[in-house]
């Protein structure tokens, strides 16, 4: 338990340095003006002039408005902004009876229904439309969002907090098996993680090279998983697995482009919830939604992958309540994150390594769909169902199940942060995952080899509108982190800013403005890299970038 209790002091750590800050905008000021306090980051700007915002039909979330809420004030003087599902995005498969890709259908063979209402296709993408160029090489976060934005990528993670030791051995060897029969250059941009119930690892980021993939395989340590063995850590086990997906889909929510997410492993642990507390499979299921709904916002299909293969013992070695519920890692709640996600489960099978490469196919070859839903309803309860049928009774599409109308995050309490939103920053600021959700620069201030400038490009920042008790402003959370050469942490700086707008700012109306934060750390030298992390409070989404210290250079992308 050492590594939970090490977590919650870090955390409530971080609590308590979130106090707020109130800036003011300094037009054309310097931004490598230093500050003499160095727990303090000042923002300051180089103004543009005020411009509609970008159109967000770009976007993957699951409902984006189609014009900018304009708040409605009430009696008592207060504002209520309003939003409503205005777009939705599907990334779809067709298979025929034998389970084969289609990939020649045309914008007619598609039908949709939304809550049993037909809806009316406005956009179609033909299967493998934004494939990466031939031309281009992809080999990290920063090339895919600057070369190929809009393109498909592959995340591969290997669950080690669930599965066997000899279950990952199995997985190891069919991933590599599938991956050595793969070009030496990949179609798809491929990421390898791998979590334990101590770690989150990012071995490879983005790459299209296939020796690299393998090579980290190789050369990956994986700990003896003893709480699996023992059937212990259930709720640890638990907060793992939904820990991982939420910060995988808060991590690529930046990414426009589809992301086929293979995990392999067991997914949760055995648990027969007849034996629990009463409100346990509730709060299971309320996280499982939570989990389905950041997914779909990212864009994120979910394959799940056991590795067990066939057994000749009820649950395989993971208990009898592995049987007793479900085949697939002892409960159905996995089962249905991927299928909620459009995505597909593989279990009961020995061949994995053909397993992992259906859903390495599927996420190449998927149509994309857009479409506005009649039903204008914003209640955040109602479950939207959507289906597909398709003018070839003979074929087979598969999507998502439907989706909840979107809702903001919640308000960012300075003096009482949740346990959430510090899980979000803590899992960023610790993580080695690029964060492209909020797009962001980072340049070493000349005069000072502890500073740093934060450039936040302005289609990342959400302004509210004039009241008459308060200007316009964005609220961001920002973290400053300085780590050793062993990658311990050795400081680290939160702060809740207010970044106000200038005067010359109208009091509403669409507003695009980039922001420059100047961060002075205390020397230390043992640091030999600052990460920080930028959190938007409207949106809660979150961008991250590194820099190296006193001299050391940042290792290559993995």
């Amino acid at each position: 338990m050492r590594h939970k209790l090490l977590s919650t002091l870090r955390a409530l750590c971080l609590i308590a340095s979130l106090m707020p800050v109130t800036v003011h905008l300094m037009a054309q000021t310097p931004a490598t003006a230093p500050q003499t306090d160095p727990a303090t980051a000042a923002p300051v700007t180089q103004p543009a002039p005020a411009s509609p915002a970008s159109s967000a039909s770009g976007q993957p979330n699951s409902a984006q408005p189609a014009t900018p809420a304009q708040p409605g004030r009430a009696a008592d003087g207060s504002f209520t902004i309003r939003r409503s599902a205005r777009l939705v995005v599907l990334d779809v498969v067709v298979t025929d009876k034998s389970g084969k890709v289609v990939t020649d259908l045309t914008r007619d063979d598609f039908h949709v229904t939304e809550m049993d209402q037909p809806q009316t296709i406005l956009n179609f993408e033909d299967a493998g439309r934004h494939t990466v160029p031939t031309t281009l090489d992809i080999n990290s976060t920063a090339d895919l969002d600057r070369l190929a934005p809009q393109a498909p990528v592959n995340i591969l993670l290997l669950d080690e907090f669930n599965t066997r030791f000899e279950d990952m051995a199995f997985a190891r060897y069919s991933l590599k098996k599938i991956l050595e029969k793969q070009p030496e250059k990949l179609p798809t941009p491929t990421m390898l993680i791998a979590v334990n119930l101590t770690s989150f690892s990012v071995l490879v980021d983005y790459t299209q090279d296939k020796a690299k993939l393998i090579g980290a395989l190789d050369h990956h340590f994986v700990a003896y998983p003893w709480q699996v063995h023992q059937g212990g850590w259930i709720a640890e086990r638990f907060s793992a697995a939904f820990g991982t997906l939420t910060r995988v889909a808060e991590a690529v929510t930046g990414h426009p482009g589809h992301k086929n997410m293979i995990w392999i492993g067991r997914g949760f642990p055995a648990y027969n919830f007849v034996n629990g507390p009463v409100d346990t499979e509730n709060r299971v299921n309320n996280a499982v939604q939570l989990c389905v709904n950041e997914l779909r916002d990212a864009r994120v299909t979910l394959y799940t992958v056991d590795p067990a293969g066939l057994t000749a013992t009820p649950g395989g070695g993971y208990g009898p309540a592995a049987a007793f519920n479900d085949p697939f890692g002892g409960n159905y709640q996995f089962s249905k994150l991927a299928v909620a996600t459009g995505g597909r489960t593989f279990y009961g099978r020995n061949d994995v390594d053909a397993e992992i490469a259906n859903g390495i196919r599927d996420g190449a070859a998927f149509y994309s769909l857009t479409y506005r839903p009649g039903n204008d309803s914003v209640d955040p309860k109602k479950f939207r169902r959507i289906k597909i049928t398709l003018s070839r009774p003979d074929l087979t599409a598969t999507t998502r199940e439907g989706y909840y109308v979107q809702q903001g995050p919640a308000r960012v309490n300075p003096s009482n942060p949740s346990r959430r939103l510090a899980f979000e920053l803590m899992a960023a600021d610790s993580s080695n995952m690029v964060y492209d959700g909020v797009p962001l620069t980072l340049t070493p201030d000349p005069a000072n080899p502890d500073a740093f400038n934060i450039h936040v490009n302005g289609k990342g920042l959400v302004w509210t509108m004039a009241t008459d008790t308060e200007a316009r402003h964005a609220d961001v959370v920002v973290i400053a982190s300085t780590f050793d050469k062993k990658n311990k942490q050795l400081k680290q700086i939160a702060r809740s800013i207010k970044v106000p707008a200038t005067a010359d700012v109208p009091p509403t109306g669409p507003l695009m403005r980039d922001v420059n934060f100047h961060f002075l750390l205390d020397h230390d030298p043992k640091a030999v890299r600052a990460r920080f992390v930028v959190r938007v409070s409207a949106t809660g989404r979150i961008g991250t970038a590194d820099a190296p210290m006193n001299g050391a250079t940042l290792p290559p992308p993995k």
